[in-house]
């Protein structure tokens, strides 16, 4: 029996939101970006309602903890943190881009037994990628290459050196032929978020990595949210920044 469990992602610019509650699933991806501040506890609500579930039947709360976009993932946060407050409940902080991955593989569904790698590489604008790859066995994802924030051309030249077989995220299509995937297959992994995010949360509460919730923080890649134009240059030469 899987966990009632609600889950939410707004790192990027599509919003998902999904509840589950034994063997039904309720789930809504949609328009995210600047407007996920407004929409997300709304669309909460909906779902709740939709699925007649209380906060008081929750199990634990599961947020997309990036990397991404620095207002959506401050978003995605504080109202997990609010609500798991509120109604004394576990936070599981998920990496945003694995939601991405698992997306993905839902869609190609890989043999039974073997293993499926997949690199992320998300648009985070100023020129630069949050990037990460991962390796899927028998359902259960691996970190190859933890999140990172680099520029164009150092994940090109990375995968000059080592040719990754699948890639996926928004950076294909911000970055075009400027980003250099060779003959590896390509996803856009923006299908079925919420689902995705769901299978990766009862997962992790199942793994028992539920936290306090003054614990779940995000993930920020960059040091600072507003930079002067210098030194936004300087970031665009200097290639990975973790």
């Amino acid at each position: 029996m899987s966990a009632t469990l609600l889950a939410f992602d707004t790192s990027t610019e599509r919003m998902a939101v999904a509840l589950q509650c034994g063997d039904a699933l309720f789930v809504w991806d949609g328009p995210g970006g600047a407007a996920a501040s407004g929409a997300l506890i709304p669309q909460i609500r909906r779902l709740m309602q939709q699925a007649g579930v209380g906060f008081g039947q929750l199990q634990a709360i599961a947020f997309g903890r990036g990397p991404g976009a620095f207002t959506g993932l401050r978003t995605a946060c504080a109202v997990a943190q609010g609500l798991a407050f509120g109604a004394s409940l576990p936070v599981l902080a998920l990496d945003s881009l694995l939601i991405v991955a698992e997306a993905v593989r839902a869609e190609v569904s890989p043999a039974p037994g073997g293993d499926f790698e997949l690199h992320v590489a998300m648009d985070a604008r100023m020129g630069e990628i949050y990037a990460g790859s991962y390796v899927c066995h028998d359902g259960r994802w691996a970190v190859r290459q933890i999140p990172a924030l680099v520029t164009l051309a150092a994940l090109n030249a990375a995968w000059v050196a080592l040719a990754p077989l699948a890639v996926a995220g928004s950076a294909l299509q911000a970055f075009g032929d400027g980003l250099h995937a060779g003959a590896a297959r390509r996803f856009a992994g923006d299908e079925a978020r919420a689902a995705a995010l769901m299978r990766l949360a009862q997962q992790a509460w199942a793994d028992g990595e539920g936290l306090d919730a003054a614990s779940a923080l995000p993930l920020y890649l960059r040091d600072k949210v507003a930079s002067t134009v210098a030194e936004r240059e300087r970031l665009r030469q200097g290639g990975v920044k973790a």
